[in-house]
């Protein structure tokens, strides 16, 4: 039974108030909806609306969006619950701890470092290739060998750009919780105005006709959209990681993370439906298909703002992103199944100094030497299994009586949502392929190579037994 040995509420929070160097309480309900924003707005609305639309979904994209956003909506209000009851950093792994016990949370800790590193390097690499394009339009060109991965057929050996975002951001996440949420928010201002732009631009030269036939694919295809876009909207649950450095988190926490999701699902729809309106949906099989619809009604100095709009989200993902993947470290660090280094505070800047260059070096490797492929797609189905064990873990949760109706915000209609976000979250999981599954696998069996080889023995529950 040690296996499934549990932390109670009552310790993690009561750990969090302990003596020594503690994280730093500097965040309310606005910068939490910035987070959010920031994590959920990026490559999936620039990059992955036109492929969705013209290999699955059709016009009926807009489907697969509502589809994708229903899960996440369901699971947001779980995860909203959760982090108003339990304000601690480690996000679904904290809440397992509470609630599944020690084996069950590493298992959801070693599945979101899967979620935040992979999505980290992958968005490193997408930021390299926008930001080489928009040098490109200056004249400037970096050498062959340091523009991308390596790959010695192809005469590329490093992406520098990439790991020089990585260094830059660990940088600006160095400098305090509340430096980072200010850049953060500033950027999400200019990529929102870009979103707008498009919006406003576009919304005249839409055609109907261009929505017909709506479902060209079947619902099968709505289905497999719907599992392709849901990458768009992977990142409210990085607002979790924040809650120990919240003021008022059982206010502000629900909040972020609902409102941050809320605003996305609305931009996403109006967006979706603009751009099969604007362009046949067979044509939107391209890399940039935003900035490809305004070209093709001739607005190409719109498109300009578009590419610009498009290298500042996906700044704002990277941040949020390594953010979360630092404070993840963290929390399982302070539990004894990290080493200790992760989990030491800077007392001048009250951040896991030391836990965020080590982050940057991992995220520095996978996006500058390793190219990803399609291990970029388990950033899906690492995301879909944290956003079912949340929402069982909510049935727990009421089941033990942990709380109290007074504590915090809670989910209603319990177990009408939770079951709801979770049967939501295991059909899109079950659209993803094959070797998703497999790879995912593999992950998790090398996740408990390491939890038997150290964690177990180095727990701080193994400890004071």
């Amino acid at each position: 039974m040690s296996l499934f040995r549990k932390k109670s509420i009552q310790t993690l929070i009561s750990e969090t108030n302990s003596k020594g160097v503690k994280l730093k309480k500097d965040l309310g309900a606005f910068d939490l909806t910035m987070l959010g924003i920031g994590a959920i707005i990026g490559t999936g609305i620039f990059v992955l609306t036109g492929v969705a639309a013209a290999e699955h979904a059709g016009p009926a994209l807009v489907i697969s969006f509502i589809m994708s956003g229903l899960a996440c909506v369901f699971a947001a209000l779980c995860y909203a619950e959760f982090a108003s009851t339990v304000p601690v950093s480690g996000s679904a792994y904290t809440y397992s701890y509470a609630t599944f016990g020690e084996l069950i949370a590493w298992i959801l800790g070693w599945d979101l470092i899967l979620e935040y590193g992979l999505a980290s390097s992958a968005v490193a690499s997408g930021w390299s290739g926008y930001f080489q394009g928009l040098l490109a339009g200056f004249g400037i060109h970096f050498p062959k060998a340091l523009t991308s991965a390596y790959n010695p057929a192809n005469g590329t050996y490093i992406d520098i750009p990439a790991i020089m975002i990585v260094f830059l951001i660990t940088l600006l996440l160095t400098q305090g919780v509340k430096k980072s949420s200010r850049f953060n928010a500033i950027m999400v201002i200019i990529k929102l105005a870009v979103v707008l732009l498009f919006i406003g631009v576009g919304v005249s030269y839409v055609k109907p006709e261009n929505w017909t036939p709506f479902m060209p694919f079947g619902f099968s295809g709505v289905a497999t959209g719907a599992a392709t876009v849901f990458f768009a909207y992977i990142g409210f649950d990085a607002v979790a990681t924040a809650a120990e450095e919240v003021r008022k988190p059982q206010r502000d926490m629900p909040i972020g993370i609902i409102a941050s999701l809320a605003i996305c699902t609305v931009l996403y729809i109006v967006v979706s439906l603009i751009l099969t309106g604007i362009v046949p949906y067979t044509e939107l099989n391209v890399k940039n298909p935003v900035a490809f619809a305004l070209s093709y009604i001739n607005q190409d100095w719109v498109a300009g703002f578009i590419s610009l709009g498009a290298i500042v989200g996906i700044t704002t993902v990277l941040l949020v992103m390594m953010y979360g993947q630092t404070r993840l470290f963290y929390a399982i660090s302070r539990d004894g199944l990290l080493p200790k280094p992760f989990s030491k505070i800077s007392e001048k800047k009250q951040t896991p100094v030391i836990n965020t260059w080590i982050t940057c070096l991992l995220v520095s490797i996978f996006s500058g030497l390793v190219p990803l492929g399609r291990l970029a797609e388990l950033t899906n189905i690492g995301t879909l299994f944290a956003f079912m064990t949340v929402s069982i873990g909510i049935l727990y949760l009421r089941k033990s009586k942990q709380t109290s109706e007074s504590t915090g915000f809670r989910v209603p209609f319990v177990p009408v949502i939770p079951i709801l976000a979770f049967v939501f979250c295991l059909y899109l999981a079950l659209q993803l392929p094959k070797l998703t599954w497999i790879s995912f696998v593999i992950w998790l069996v090398l996740g408990l190579v390491v939890y038997f080889l150290y964690g177990r023995k180095h727990s701080h529950l193994n400890s004071s037994k």
